[in-house]
């Protein structure tokens, strides 16, 4: 099997092997401890992970009461994350976001101008709803999910490290709403689309959660072992074969390129991007399914929360009925 060479310094191969096996234990620990809160959304919870472990942002795509709130703080609590909430409405400002500046006064009755931070400036922040908020406080947010900074009065303010947006997003309501632009959707790493739970997982939930006490989770790791995990995700080598099916895949999901799918059924499709965020994500699942290395399997499990909303169907397609999820599928299974 031929490995493409990594261009960054890497670790001896062994110490490399034994810092990929701590960091599978880590990762395991914490599958376990989310999974003591949140019943029956494995791939969720799998995706959602994955696209934290890749150092991404993610969006979650389901209706009101399928447990993205209490994933979020889940997952905050099991990475030691500072974590904060923002509930966004159509009257939410842009300065509610990433904060703004006041004026003090001293003693003396010398003035002066004081930054103070917005809810924006925490290592993971759950973006409620966030097309109920106007464009203007939209882009405000995605600028600082893109920059890691926020630039206020001039003055340049770093978010922290590890920087980390889960938004959601009913797709049900749009009465009242403002849908982010495809450029602003390709800035989260993936969509994760949030179904129903099974029978078996319903049962659980109405048992674990209508009593007097609920199980919660606990804290694995730091945010400073996040980023370390985060770090080796990046330095861990990509099998050639693997390299050829991302480049296969997402150059195959763009019309003009030789796909017969794609020309027949895609209006536009996903930039280099959607390579970088595959080439990454694959990574990172390989580690949280307890491998050292990604397959081409990684590959097409990724497909649709990667390439689903980074393209947009024709009309010819949606006039037979066909879907963007239907044609991911059909390209995945040609990958590799």
């Amino acid at each position: 099997m031929t490995i493409r060479a990594n261009t960054e310094p890497t670790l001896d191969a062994h110490a490399m092997v034994a810092e990929a096996e701590r960091a599978l234990a880590d990762i395991a620990r914490a599958r376990e401890s989310v999974a003591r809160v949140i019943f029956g959304q494995e791939s969720v919870v799998e995706q959602t992970l994955v696209a934290i472990l890749a150092g991404g942002h993610a969006l979650l795509v389901g209706v009101p009461g399928l447990a993205k709130t209490k994933l979020v703080e889940t997952l905050g609590t099991v990475l030691g994350l500072n974590a904060r909430r923002v509930q966004f409405t159509p009257d939410l400002m842009p300065s509610d976001i990433v904060g703004t500046e006041v004026m003090d006064q001293d003693e003396g009755g010398r003035r002066s101008f004081r930054f103070v931070r917005g809810p924006v400036f925490a290592q993971l922040l759950m973006a409620d709803e966030i097309n109920r908020a106007s464009p203007r406080t939209q882009s405000a947010l995605l600028q600082s999910m893109q920059e890691y900074h926020v630039t206020v009065a001039g003055e340049r303010h770093d978010l922290p490290a590890p920087f980390h947006v889960l938004a959601t997003q009913n797709p049900l309501e749009q009465e009242g709403t403002y849908p982010l632009p495809e450029a602003q959707l390709d800035r989260f790493l993936c969509q994760v689309d949030v179904h129903y739970p099974s029978i078996e997982a319903e049962r659980r939930i109405l048992l674990a959660t209508t009593g007097v006490a609920e199980d919660k989770a606990v804290a694995v790791m730091t945010a400073e072992r996040l980023r370390e995990i985060q770090m080796l995700v990046r330095r861990m080598p990509v099998p050639e074969s693997v390299v050829e099916a991302i480049l296969s895949l997402v150059r195959s999901a763009r019309p003009g390129q030789g796909s017969s799918e794609a020309d027949t059924h895609v209006a536009w499709g996903p930039g280099p991007r959607a390579s970088q965020a595959m080439m990454t994500c694959v990574r990172a699942r390989a580690l949280y399914e307890r491998r050292l290395a990604p397959s081409i399997d990684d590959v097409r499990a990724l497909a649709e929360p990667i390439l689903q909303h980074r393209m947009a169907l024709n009309f010819a397609a949606r006039a037979e009925g066909i879907g963007v999820r239907e044609v991911i599928a059909r390209l995945a299974r040609q990958a590799g």
